[in-house]
C-alpha cells in the first residue's frame, strides 16, 4: 500500500469534525451574556409579581425604572441621578489620576532598585490587603471631612495594583531588547521612552483597569463621610429610608459605569497598545 493510500485512508467521511461557534456568519457564543441578563431579570420579575420576597426587600424591575425615571428627573436627597453619577466619577477619576502620577514611578522604582525595593514593597504590601473601611477614619482625623478625604480614600485603593502591574511590566523587559538599544547609542532617557515604557504598557494598562474595578468598590465607603453628593451617597440614603428600589438603581448604575469604562479600557487597549499579549 502506498503513502497515497494511507492518506485517502486517512481522510474518513465518518471522520467528527468541529462545529464552529459560528452560523451564516454569526457568533452566537456573543448571545450568551444577553440571554444570561434576560434570564435573571426575568426571574427577578417573577419572583416579585408572585410574592415570592416581599416588595420592601425586592420591588420589580419596573418599579427600579420608574425610580430611575423620578430620581433622574425630580432627584433624590437634593440632587438628580446625573449630579450623582458626575459627583462620583469626579471622585473616581481624580483619585484614579493621582494614583497614576504617583505609582507608576514608585513601581519603575521597585522594579529597578533594590534600595526602592526595599522602602516601597513593605508599605504596598500593608496597603494592598487593607480594606478602605480600615483606615477610613484616621483619614478623616489626618485630613478633614472634605473632598480631599474622600478622593484620597480612593486613591490608596486605587495605587497597589498600579504600582504591582507596573512593577512586573518594567521587570519583564527583554534584556535583549535593552542591550541592543544601548549598542545603538541610546541614553538612559531613550531607554525609557522607547524601549521600557512601550514593554511595561500593557502591564501597567491591565493594573489601571484593576485599579478602576478597586476605586468603584471603594466609592461607596468613601462617600460615607458628610457626603451631600454621589452615588454612594444616594445609596446610603435610600438604605436608611429602606428605599430599595432607589439602592438597587443606585448598585445597577454603578455596576453598569464600571463595564462601561472597562470595554473603554479595552477599546483604547486595542488602539494604542496593538503589541499586548493579552487583548
Amino acid at each position: 500500500m502506498s503513502a497515497t493510500d494511507d492518506i485517502a485512508l486517512d481522510r474518513r467521511p465518518d471522520a467528527p469534525t468541529e462545529t464552529p461557534a459560528t452560523t451564516a456568519g454569526f457568533d452566537w457564543v456573543r448571545l450568551v451574556p444577553l440571554i444570561t441578563v434576560a434570564v435573571i431579570l426575568a426571574l427577578w420579575s417573577l419572583a416579585a409579581s408572585r410574592g415570592w420576597v416581599s416588595r420592601v426587600f425586592l420591588p420589580s424591575p419596573a418599579a427600579v425604572l420608574a425610580s430611575a425615571y423620578q430620581v433622574t428627573v425630580s432627584g433624590f436627597a437634593d440632587s438628580t441621578l446625573p449630579q450623582h453619577l458626575l459627583a462620583s466619577l469626579a471622585r473616581v477619576f481624580g483619585a484614579l489620576l493621582a494614583s497614576i502620577v504617583v505609582a507608576v514611578p514608585i513601581g519603575a522604582v521597585i522594579a529597578t532598585s533594590r534600595i526602592g525595593r526595599g522602602i516601597f514593597d513593605p508599605l504596598v504590601e500593608f496597603l494592598r490587603p487593607l480594606p478602605p473601611l480600615a483606615y477610613l477614619p484616621l483619614i478623616i482625623i489626618w485630613f478633614g471631612i472634605g473632598e480631599a478625604s474622600k478622593v484620597l480614600v480612593i486613591a490608596l485603593a486605587m495605587a497597589p495594583p498600579i504600582i504591582i502591574a507596573t512593577a512586573a511590566g518594567v521587570r519583564s523587559v527583554s534584556a535583549d531588547r535593552l542591550n541592543a538599544a544601548r549598542s545603538l547609542g541610546a541614553t538612559p532617557l531613550q531607554l525609557l521612552r522607547f524601549v521600557v515604557l512601550p514593554s511595561a504598557l500593557p502591564s501597567i494598562v491591565t493594573g489601571i483597569r484593576i485599579a478602576l474595578g478597586a476605586g468603584w468598590s471603594t466609592l461607596v465607603a468613601a462617600e460615607l463621610v458628610a457626603a451631600s453628593r454621589g452615588l454612594g451617597f444616594m445609596i446610603q440614603s435610600a438604605a436608611t429610608f429602606l428605599g430599595t428600589d432607589v439602592v438597587i438603581l443606585g448598585i445597577a448604575v454603578i455596576g453598569a459605569v464600571a463595564i462601561l469604562f472597562e470595554l473603554l479600557m479595552r477599546a483604547l487597549e486595542r488602539r494604542f497598545v496593538p503589541w499586548s499579549t493579552h487583548l
